[in-house]
């Protein structure tokens, strides 16, 4: 199983930036995705997530309401808009998959990772 993600990249505070998610590998849609972000000097926090068998969806209350997920089967490929970007949110954005389907904060469900990308909110 391959994730490749892309997009990101820098804009200003109050700007916004997708970032996107495909995955090769994998036969079936009965897994799910999650987000995940490392920002300087703390933990890695999930913030959200998707199945790509029903749709079910999870948000951090960090990013609730101003951040978006969404997925194209056919493409074995999910988003995640984000808009109202903070300075504090800059950070490696990771996208990881979860084979059992189960859309969770938690990174131990998560058995593949992409490579990360770097979003960075500037002042």
């Amino acid at each position: 199983v391959q994730l490749v993600e892309s997009g990101g990249g820098e804009v200003q505070a109050g700007g916004s930036l997708k970032l996107s998610c495909v995955v090769s590998g994998f036969t079936g849609d009965g897994y799910a995705i999650g987000w995940f972000r490392v920002a300087p000097g703390r933990e890695r926090e999930g913030i959200s997530g998707i199945s790509l068998a029903d749709g079910d969806t999870f948000y951090s209350n960090s990013v609730k309401g101003r951040f978006t997920i969404s997925k194209d089967n056919a493409k074995n490929a999910d988003y995640l808009q984000m808009n109202s970007l903070e300075p504090e949110e800059t950070g490696v954005y990771y996208c990881a998959h979860d084979a059992e389907g189960v859309v969770e904060p938690d990174e131990c469900g998560y058995d593949y990772w992409g490579q990360g990308r770097q979003v960075t909110v500037s002042t």
